[in-house]
């Protein structure tokens, strides 16, 4: 299959006269290439422009072939079966009355070259482990990581020339990510990925850096970007050492010259005064004095200028994403004390003795102890309650016959007879980040969030902790309901850990979806200073080793939760 996409002098702009784009250049061939920017850099904008669901202010898009889009959020009609999402119902259904004698031209029609169309199906399914999915189900049966792949499985029977994903292993459990990578690897059209998961990127053939000067092309997987990126940075770094060192070599130059040149003017006055030199000639020297100063002057301050100019330039080029930077002394842990205690999951999530693990998989638990600051990573696949078992060690769920003990405060029971607290609420010393960040109040400042989960701080203490989350100045003051999505994010996170007291046990629940590569990375950096214990449900492998795992658990249904020596 050989195929292409490009897209060439591509602007567009949003009704309020936000621009996107301005004249963007874009050409990609065959392969696997991911599509990679900040938050709001216009990737998914770039994606709708592509096919054609929106309209370019100016330039032109041209694929050859069929473009195929695979949304980040699917909108699913209920009462539609998995024929219907796969968009083969008419065809199944003109097969069928073939096989069972139809003679109608319609019925071949529709049919058309798609004899073989049972078999792919299978063949589609069977490669994304759909194979035991019922094609006339309803769709409202199936789990948001099947409904995506549904979706994938759906676009690969249709074998469009251009393959559009964005953000396609946000809802799938470690299995179902896998076998979208292999699905993908094997694809042999234009494949544009838009993700910020770095296994699926170091699957890549090239990089497409996205950002408001255009699109940057890179060769390789995203590792090998950022080992690109890593020189570039390390060259910039250089130069912005060298253009410093000129800038004061230049600034010391001019003070030396205006010093001999006041020395010299002194001079000058002096022998005046004395009556050694004859008037008119006195007068003729000064000028040209005068001259030769400026002219001199004049060479050291442009000098000085250039040097400044090429200081800022390096600069420019060296800038980085800013760093969270967080330092929370009352959250160390020591290594004996128990933050979490939690019994009774063996009845809870029935352990069937038909599903009995080998003997060299651990027995499932009845009870979890955390100790000290640990790092653990909770996984297992969609639906098997990672979620509601995060939520109940956060007091804001029920699981029946489980008793909880947290770091602060006496054992609470989560049985029904319990109303569970609202889903954002934490137990004190623990700290809950949902999935969905809806932790902030939309109507209320950034400041007075975090204020509102630490009353007792002051508002200069506030304020210094939130520059410690890129929140400086005015910004603080800004309403969380106008935030973008990675400010959203770290407003949520600067709320939770700057919370009084603050939180000795942090739950975190797929933290990293919907964030893009640079919050990851700033997210990666605050914890790596966080120095309480850590329970985080993933998907996400690296991030998962960034933080230096120390344990791992997986929830399977009906073997319960088990001790893992890895994902």
């Amino acid at each position: 299959m050989s195929s292409s996409l490009a897209a060439t002098g591509l602007s567009f702009a949003w009704p309020d006269g936000t621009v996107v784009f301005d004249r963007l250049d874009l050409a990609i061939g065959p392969g696997l290439t991911g599509l990679i920017g900040t938050n709001g850099s216009g990737k998914t904008t770039l994606l709708r422009l592509i096919t054609g669901e929106l309209r370019p202010r100016a330039g032109i898009v041209r694929a050859d072939g069929e473009v195929g889009y695979l949304p980040q959020n699917l909108t699913l009609n209920v009462e539609a079966t998995v024929s219907d999402l796969l968009g083969v119902t008419g065809i199944r259904r003109a097969l069928h009355a073939i096989e069972a004698g139809s003679v109608a031209e319609a019925d071949f029609a529709a049919v058309g070259d798609d004899w073989d169309i049972e078999e792919r199906i299978g063949a589609e399914l069977s490669r994304l482990a759909l194979g035991h999915l019922d094609l006339d189900a309803p769709v409202g049966r199936l789990s948001g990581g099947e409904a995506v792949l549904v979706h994938l499985a759906a676009l690969f029977l249709r074998r469009p020339a251009v393959l559009l994903l964005d953000e396609p292993t946000n809802n799938l459990d470690l299995d179902a990510r896998r076998r979208l990578y292999a699905a993908v690897e094997a694809w042999p059209g234009v494949t544009l990925v838009v993700s910020h998961d770095r296994e699926l990127l170091d699957r890549a053939g090239q990089i497409a850096d996205l950002s408001a000067d255009g699109v940057r092309m890179f060769g390789g997987s995203f590792s090998a970007y950022e080992e690109v990126l890593a020189v570039e940075r390390d060259a910039a770094a250089r130069a912005v050492r060298t253009a410093a060192a000129d800038v004061r070599q230049q600034r010391r130059d001019l003070i030396d010259t205006q010093t001999k040149l006041a020395a010299r003017e002194r001079y000058g006055r002096q022998q005046q005064a004395a009556g050694g030199i004859p008037k008119i000639v006195a007068h003729a020297r000064k000028r040209s004095a005068q001259e030769s100063a400026g002219k001199l002057r004049g060479t050291q301050e442009q000098r000085l200028a250039d040097a400044r100019d090429k200081l800022n330039e390096a600069k420019e080029s060296a800038r980085e994403a800013a760093t969270i930077r967080v330092n929370l002394p009352g959250t160390a842990v020591p290594a004996g004390r128990t933050v979490l205690q939690a019994r009774g999951f063996h009845d809870l999530f029935k352990y069937s003795n038909e599903k009995v693990p080998p003997d060299e998989v651990a027995p499932p638990l009845d009870e979890l102890i955390v100790r000290g600051p640990e790092r653990i990573a909770l996984t297992g696949p969609n639906g098997s309650g990672k979620t509601t078992l995060l939520r109940a060690f956060a007091g804001a769920a029920q699981l029946p016959g489980v008793t909880v003990r947290t770091v602060a405060g006496p054992p609470t029971s989560t049985t029904p007879s319990v109303p569970p607290a609202p889903a954002t609420t934490a137990a004190a010393g623990v700290g809950y980040l949902p999935q969905r960040l809806d932790r902030l109040d939309d109507s209320l400042s950034v400041l007075d969030n975090v204020r509102r989960a630490a009353p007792a701080a002051s508002v200069n203490d506030v304020r210094a902790g939130l520059a410690r989350f890129l929140f400086r100045g005015d910004r603080v003051g800004q309403l969380a309901g106008t935030l973008s999505g990675g400010e959203r994010f770290r407003a949520t996170l600067a709320t939770l850990l700057l919370a009084d007291p603050p939180p000795q046990l942090l739950l975190l629940d797929e933290p990293t979806n919907n964030l893009d590569l640079a919050s990851v990375q700033q997210f990666t950096s605050a914890l790596a200073s966080y120095r309480g214990a850590l329970l985080v449900v993933s998907h996400d492998l690296p991030f998962l080793r960034s933080l230096q795992i120390t344990r791992w658990l997986r929830l399977d249904p009906g073997a319960g939760l088990t001790e893992a020596r890895s994902a």
